[in-house]
């Protein structure tokens, strides 16, 4: 390759040695609370009229950006350990102490954030690290764009981007061009400030927390496409709620007690949301040990509808698998420790349609198709996905990787280097902050 992954991947950080595991055996009951709901939360909890309560609100640092920007929009946010208290006055919330807003690494930040903004009619910059400034943005400029939102770019429709004031938003009929959760919120929220009833089609399924958070009115198309609605005549209300533990990080570990000998993991109070579960439904699907079951505070966990499971997973011989369309979006952040399992599952498994994962924190076919290569695997790249032929009895050899500043790519190779003949080393490894801040301490804690 003759470009970084990743556009600032121009350096090294904190270079991870990771030595082979024979087995790992424990409990986790404190993963990461689940990411994509804690920003959703806080951003939600900035338009309620009154005061919203965000117990286990998670640490890593995307949703420590959501927060950071809120108070920097003027958003009065107040922390006391893992529990976030944010007191507003409904739409009109906002008051910008600083024109450029920062997002740091953070996608989901800046995208639901611009439906927030634009709406409001705020004359302020999103801005962002310079993994985010590669990220394209038209997928959201476009429809804020029809509502009226003044927005612009001068690079590429890349951040940063410059919102400016406007008479008002004006509801529209949108179909989203792919399935994007980020993208369909973006849209939603803005429709909370337009004039008229904003309607959002998705013909393929993306993650639901944001409808489900809302409680937004869904119907349904004769051809089974849903449409979401939003207007300003919607109240978003105050809410007491506890996040569940992220099912992402979660992956990480069903691979890796999956595909180590000997191993037993249990993992609890994790968020089974069935437009995020895919992941446990495809790893069954090739024969994984995971049992799924419910503890008894489920009853009683104000997750705002988010189901609640306590995972157990054992090591078992895997069967390669090819991911189905419909699973690509539900499952899009797992797909890298996916291609793990797939290299030590028997048979050819095949990634297709899944495009998008070109646009993430870097360019995480490559990168993946990198990192199985480096470890001596067998992958073949396409344009939107590819193949990796495994075996259970594959040998995996020790590589020196790069995460590309990319906590999933980081992750991802230090489940495979469990599997590696000798110790790895993973550059820029601090970068499993972004969503993970203590994956290599829970990983010594489960070494035999």
């Amino acid at each position: 390759m003759n470009m970084p992954l990743n556009p600032e991947q121009t350096t090294c950080f904190m270079i991870k040695t990771i030595t082979p595991a024979t087995a790992l055996r424990g409990e986790l009951s404190s993963l990461p609370p689940d990411k994509s709901i804690a920003h959703r939360a806080a951003l939600f909890a900035s338009v309620a009229k009154g005061e919203s309560v965000i117990r286990n609100y998670s640490a890593a640092e995307d949703p420590q950006s959501t927060l950071s920007c809120l108070r920097d929009l003027g958003v009065p946010v107040e922390t006391d350990g893992s529990t976030v208290i944010i007191r507003a006055k409904g739409r009109k919330t906002f008051s910008p102490v600083r024109q450029l807003i920062d997002c740091g690494n953070s996608g989901t930040t800046m995208r639901l954030l611009s439906g927030l903004v634009a709406g409001a009619g705020l004359d302020v910059t999103l801005t962002g690290d310079a993994s985010l400034s590669s990220r394209p943005m038209k997928r959201i400029m476009d429809p804020l764009g029809l509502m009226g939102a003044q927005i612009a770019s001068s690079d590429k429709n890349r951040p940063p981007l410059q919102f400016a004031s406007h008479k008002g938003l004006r509801a529209i009929d949108y179909t989203l061009p792919m399935a994007s959760a980020q993208v369909k919120s973006c849209v939603l929220l803005a429709g909370l400030f337009a004039d008229g009833e904003t309607r959002v089609t998705e013909t393929l399924p993306s993650r639901d927390h944001t409808e489900r958070m809302l409680g937004l009115e869904t119907d349904f198309n004769a051809d089974g496409s849903r449409v979401l609605k939003s207007s300003r005549e919607f109240e978003v209300l105050p809410q007491q709620l506890k996040i569940p533990n992220d099912i992402s990080a979660a992956a990480f570990w069903m691979v890796a007690a999956s595909i180590i000998p000997g191993s037993e993991i249990v993992l609890r109070g994790v968020g089974i949301n069935p437009s995020r579960s895919a992941v446990i439904t495809i790893l069954q699907r090739m024969g994984a040990d995971i049992r799924v079951s419910v503890p008894p505070e489920a009853s009683t966990s104000t997750t705002v509808g988010e189901p609640l499971a306590d995972i157990t997973i054992k090591s078992a011989k895997l069967s390669a698998t090819d991911l189905l369309e419909t699973e690509i979006p539900n499952a899009i952040d797992e797909i890298p420790v996916l291609a793990v399992a797939m290299a030590f599952a028997e048979g050819k498994s095949t990634v297709r349609k899944a495009a998008e994962l070109r646009a993430k924190e870097c360019d995480r076919i490559a990168a993946v198709a990198e990192m199985l290569q480096k470890a001596g695997l067998n992958i073949k790249e396409y344009a939107d996905g590819f193949d990796v032929s495994g075996s259970r009895s594959n040998a995996c050899q020790a590589a020196d990787y790069s995460s590309h500043h990319d906590h999933r790519i980081a992750m991802a190779a230090a489940v495979l280097s469990l599997k590696a003949d000798a110790p790895s080393t993973i550059h820029d490894a601090d970068c499993a902050a972004i969503s993970y801040p203590t994956f290599f301490r829970d990983l010594e804690s489960l070494r035999s």
